[in-house]
Parts: C-alpha cells; sequence; structure tokens
C-alpha cells in the first residue's frame, strides 16, 4: 500500500497525498458519469466514501458504466462500486446509501463531506440536491448532460451560471435562480449542438426536451450516448473535484507558447 499512489506522490508531493486521504467525498448517481467519477477518485487516494444510487445494473448500462458488466448484472451499483472501491484501496471508508437522494436524506448523505458531487441524471431531483447541498455551505459540483454529444473536446467547466449550449444546464439554472441560489456551483458541460434524430420520436412528441432528464415517477426516457464521452465527462468531474480538495493551483496547467499562432 505504501506504493500504491506513489505516481501521484511524485507528481503533487506527499503532503497533499496524506491531504486527499483525511476527505471525504459523497457522490450521488453511480451511472455513466458518476462510476468513472468514483474510479478516478478512489485511484487517487481519496480516503472516504460516501455513494449513493438506488438503482440495479441492466443490460444497457453496459455500453457506457464502468460498474456494468455481465457479471454485475441485477446488482445493486452501491454495491457494486464499493466492492470496486476497496478492490482499489482497501483501505477507504465506504458508506453505500441504497437509496433515492431527496429530503430527508440530505443529511445522512452529506454527513462529514468534503465536497458533494452530483452525478445524477433527473432534473427535479438535481436542482433539490444542489438547493440544498448549496445552502449546506458544503462545496458542491455537479455534471450536466452527457447524452447525445458526440466531441468530447467540446467538454468544458465553469460556474453553473456561466455555462452555455446546455438544455439540461438551463433548465437547472433556471429552477435553482426560482429558488434563490446564485453563483457558485462549478458543472461539466458540453455546448454541442443536441441532434434531437436522436430521440426516439414516439418519445420526443410526448416530452418537452428541457425536461428530457425526467423526474422521478415518470416514463424515463432512454437517449443515446457514448462510453468515450460520458466515461470523459466523469474523468472531468473528480478532476474538478481534485482540484477544490487540494490547496490553490496544486493542480493548474499552463499551456506552452505555440509558435504557429
Amino acid at each position: 500500500m505504501e506504493r500504491q499512489f506513489l505516481r501521484i506522490e511524485r507528481f503533487i508531493g506527499r503532503e497533499n497525498v496524506e491531504l486527499l486521504k483525511r476527505k471525504k467525498v459523497a457522490l450521488i448517481g453511480l451511472g455513466a458519469v458518476g462510476g468513472f467519477t468514483l474510479d478516478a477518485l478512489a485511484r487517487s487516494a481519496i480516503g472516504s466514501f460516501t455513494i449513493v444510487d438506488f438503482d440495479i445494473i441492466s443490460e444497457t448500462n453496459i455500453n457506457r458504466q464502468i460498474l456494468a458488466l455481465h457479471s454485475t448484472m441485477g446488482r445493486k451499483k452501491t454495491e457494486v462500486a464499493k466492492e470496486r472501491i476497496l478492490d482499489i484501496n482497501p483501505e477507504a471508508s465506504v458508506t453505500a446509501l441504497d437509496v433515492f437522494a431527496e429530503e430527508g436524506k440530505y443529511d445522512e448523505i452529506f454527513s462529514g463531506a468534503d465536497i458533494i458531487i452530483d452525478a445524477i441524471d433527473s432534473l427535479g431531483p438535481k436542482i433539490s440536491l444542489l438547493e440544498s447541498a448549496y445552502r449546506s455551505g458544503i462545496q458542491v459540483i455537479s455534471s450536466m448532460g452527457a447524452a447525445l454529444r458526440r466531441d468530447p473536446s467540446l467538454i468544458r467547466v465553469a460556474d453553473l451560471y456561466d455555462s452555455w449550449g446546455c438544455p439540461l444546464a438551463r433548465s437547472v439554472r433556471s429552477g435553482l435562480r426560482k429558488r434563490g441560489i446564485g453563483r457558485g456551483i462549478d458543472v461539466v458541460f458540453s455546448p454541442e449542438k443536441v441532434d434531437f434524430k436522436y430521440i426516439p420520436p414516439e418519445e420526443d412528441d410526448e416530452i418537452d426536451f428541457d425536461d428530457k432528464i425526467l423526474r422521478r415517477g415518470r416514463k424515463r426516457v432512454m437517449l443515446g450516448s457514448l462510453p468515450t464521452v460520458t466515461a470523459i465527462f466523469g474523468e472531468t468531474l473528480a478532476h474538478l473535484a481534485l482540484t477544490k480538495l487540494l490547496p490553490k493551483d496544486t493542480l493548474r496547467g499552463d499551456a506552452e507558447w505555440n509558435p504557429k499562432t
């Protein structure tokens, strides 16, 4: 175990690795984005996790979710995720909550967390979670829509109120504004234009796109997605979390000057 995080230590220093070992992350949503976020953070020496998801793994998850394998189909995502974390880092502490993230559960979910990561795909619960996390005073970051995107080079990080081109971000922003929530939530998003021809016609007729990421209890729309794009959303979300857990500018990079420009 002393050598497991050696390459990270040689990059950011032993004191920062020890700092990450003392940090606790609350991650809500273990799907296409959240699974890769979880994996990256477990490999980055994060010492404690609260993981939240009420779903089970199905066959249609296999194309893009790191937790989804033929051997894990039918199992709870939280159960599989906990096993994966401990297989990566046996010294980690993991609290697995097989619950729907909603009012009445937030105190337990947020307890002791240094950062809250939202990777859920339901609009109403997403807005409620972000509002509660914001009011708790704990750092919170969030993933916006990754489905129907094809170009990973367009993925961006910004404050929610500075994001553009993402219908889900627009809806979340509108919902939070009505609740009096302002700036301070950084998000991973893509401004890539969504091609509506990839939304099943029979579903497109009955649901407005801004509500395409459905509220709990309504029929879910199966949107197309690529494993490459959703994985990069998840890895970017994990990196964003690390930048907020480490001292300022620890992970800041500067591009070299390009003489051709």
